[in-house]
């Protein structure tokens, strides 16, 4: 018999609309999470992140994290002074953000975590799945930082 577990935690997310405005009452850490519906890795990974307690509660209490699918969003993104587009392609596309911060200009990988420090400087890159123990000594580097 297979019982639903609705014990795991979810990390509270956010949009770029919404960073500019919490940068300047509270700056922060962010954590841009590329990924897309589609990306297997992806959906495992965020099961495998979001079972981690101790990493949500890190997130969640020290960082401001987007998740950015960049297949479905389609607004007009304003980040770091810039605009960004989508730009469709027959029945898909990309935004033009991922583009610009994958360092794949033609293609992001999937998952890509972007982490930048409150003052937006790039503090780490990692392209790929993410685990948890590994995230967690990335992310307190930052915070010791």
């Amino acid at each position: 018999m297979l019982v639903p577990c609705f014990c795991l935690s979810q990390m509270k997310t956010g949009t770029f609309s919404e960073l500019e405005i919490q940068q300047k009452e509270n700056p922060k850490p962010i954590i841009i999470h590329i990924y897309t519906s589609w990306c297997s890795v992806c959906k495992i990974e965020s099961f495998q992140l979001n079972k981690d307690k101790d990493l949500v509660h890190l997130i969640t209490e020290n960082f401001y994290l987007i998740n950015f699918d960049p297949e479905k969003m389609k607004e007009k993104i304003s980040f770091q002074g810039k605009e960004f587009n989508y730009l469709p392609n027959g029945n898909s596309g990309i935004h033009e953000l991922a583009l610009a911060l994958s360092k794949n200009k033609n293609q992001p990988v999937y998952p890509l975590w972007i982490v930048l420090d409150k003052d937006l400087n790039l503090v780490e890159y990692h392209e790929g799945f993410f685990k948890a123990e590994k995230m967690k000594e990335k992310l307190n580097a930052v915070l010791n930082f």
